[in-house]
């Protein structure tokens, strides 16, 4: 198995790093062709109007759709969480509008730009040390969308099928675990194909 992470722009070695600990392989993806070679793709943080650009231009848009289409599991971060959405709040076309949530960009606004905080989420034990930095919440779901972790009563972790996102940056952190949950989707995946 090998895990692919979008080098386009953000915490690219740091999410190498959680997938690796998590006893897999992972890989920074720069080319669409690359994709080829991974079964899970993680969306890293960023800005995500930057990224939405680079992925236009490099045609990661279509490739990424295809991925998705494959079943393969996508995991987005922070701003990978926005360019994954379906709906953005203030903003009238999505990236690659794949999971069926609404986000509001910056939503704890310029005074929360960064803390820290432990989750409690679903499918996890015990529970997980999360870093925000200037974090989107995702403000609403659609039916197929599993809530998997909540902060002040705002949605921060979600699940769709092979699609998982988070508000924070758990690569920022040594707790891979939320990584180790998505190595699982992806063994899952494989299981199904088999």
């Amino acid at each position: 198995m090998k895990v692919g992470v979008l080098a386009l722009q953000g915490a690219v070695t740091e999410h190498i790093r959680s997938i690796e600990l998590a006893g897999v392989e992972a890989v920074a993806v720069k080319k669409i062709e690359e994709l080829a070679d991974v079964q899970g793709l993680i969306i890293p943080g960023g800005e995500s109007t930057t990224i939405g650009k680079l992925m236009r231009k490099y045609g990661f848009i279509e490739a990424i759709r295809n991925f998705s289409a494959a079943g393969k599991p996508i995991f987005g971060t922070c701003a990978g969480l926005i360019v994954l959405a379906k709906r953005i709040e203030g903003q009238d076309e999505a990236h690659l509008a794949l999971m069926d949530i609404t986000v509001a960009r910056n939503a704890f606004g310029r005074q929360r730009e960064s803390f820290e905080t432990d989750l409690e989420i679903k499918g996890i034990d015990e529970s997980v040390r999360a870093v925000f930095i200037r974090a989107p919440l995702i403000t609403s779901v659609g039916n197929q969308v599993e809530i998997l972790s909540t902060y002040q009563d705002e949605i921060v972790t979600a699940r769709q099928g092979h699609l998982l996102v988070s508000s924070y940056h758990p690569e920022l952190t040594d707790d891979y675990r939320l990584h180790q949950y998505f190595v699982d989707m992806i063994r899952a995946y494989q299981g199904s194909m088999s």
